[in-house]
């Protein structure tokens, strides 16, 4: 089975979400994000990806949606902060890709999934977020 360029966008996009939700209740500092997806009907499974990121005090103060690339179509729409737990949707029509994402904070750690939709394919993302400590200088 080859792979598609759209799907690999959606892989790359579907991996990037968590990483940019700039913040929600989240404490400023270096966290490690673990990324599982799975793709029914792929011949293996994709090996789950781990990395950093580190969140700024301007972020974790003032939580905002992802920013997508400024050349593509993609729209995050019906982003929400409840408590701890933060949502949205986004939107690639020119991807035909549509998804919706959910991370619940407790502390020093996250969980979160996303569903995406590209054609008749579909994907899970399942991510876990641990607070490392201070960023890097």
């Amino acid at each position: 089975m080859k792979i598609s360029k759209a799907v690999l966008f959606a892989c790359v996009l579907a991996l990037a979400l968590p990483l940019v939700v700039n913040a929600g209740p989240m404490k400023a500092g270096k966290w490690q994000v673990t990324v599982e997806t799975d793709m029914p009907g792929m011949p293996m499974k994709m090996p789950p990806v781990t990395m950093t990121q580190c969140v700024t005090e301007e972020q974790a103060e003032n939580p905002e949606p992802p920013k997508m690339n400024k050349d593509d179509d993609c729209k995050v729409s019906d982003y929400k902060v409840d408590g701890n737990v933060v949502t949205w949707s986004v939107e690639c029509k020119k991807q035909d890709l549509t998804g919706t994402g959910k991370i619940t904070f407790s502390g020093d750690s996250y969980e979160g999934l996303t569903k995406l939709k590209m054609g008749d394919t579909e994907m899970t993302q399942k991510f876990t977020g641990k607070y490392l400590g201070a960023c890097d200088k």
